[in-house]
């Protein structure tokens, strides 16, 4: 079972707030034109959600590879409260219950997998490491006990009724 720390959540926290920094284009720009600079939250948004949705009881080379971000992330995120702010690390974040995804949500999981790979690969640098940010800080706050971890159960729920209703047309 996937679990985050402080530490995992820190990290998560950092790259959420550095991709709305980095996104915001000043009140006066966002009050001209709030559609047309919330959509460009969207890309970061999905892959937020693909990478919750790659820590919900996935096996397999995906879960293997999101468990592993998930560790270097708990791992980066306490060595950075020890030796950064003096703070003990490696406590957990709240234990939390979530919604394991059914047969068909999880292949619903392995077909966003290969979008989300395409996506990269078809994107330039700065928006392929927007997705790849998004997707990271989805793994490290998909199994938080926050607001964040509370999206994973609709996220979950989402996916399994979308790929029951999927594979019954087949």
């Amino acid at each position: 079972m996937n679990y985050v720390t402080f530490g995992g959540v820190t990290v998560g926290l950092c790259l959420l707030i550095a991709q709305l920094i980095s996104w915001y284009p000043g009140r006066k720009q966002l009050m001209k034109d709030p559609v047309k600079h919330a959509s460009k939250l969207l890309p970061w948004l999905v892959s937020w959600c693909y990478g919750c949705l790659t820590t919900l009881g996935i096996g397999g080379l995906i879960g293997t590879a999101s468990s592993s971000v998930l560790g270097l992330s708990n791992w980066l995120g306490d060595a950075a409260l020890i030796w950064g702010v003096g703070e003990s690390g490696g406590q957990l974040a709240g234990a939390k219950t979530f919604v394991p995804l059914s047969s068909p949500g999880a292949a619903l999981v392995l077909i966003a997998t290969v979008g989300f790979v395409v996506a990269v690969k078809k994107a330039s640098d700065d928006d392929a490491g927007v997705l790849k940010r998004g997707a990271w800080c989805g793994i490290t706050l998909g199994t938080s006990a926050g607001v964040a971890g509370f999206a994973a159960v609709p996220l979950a729920l989402g996916a399994n009724w979308l790929g029951e209703h999927v594979y019954a047309a087949f």
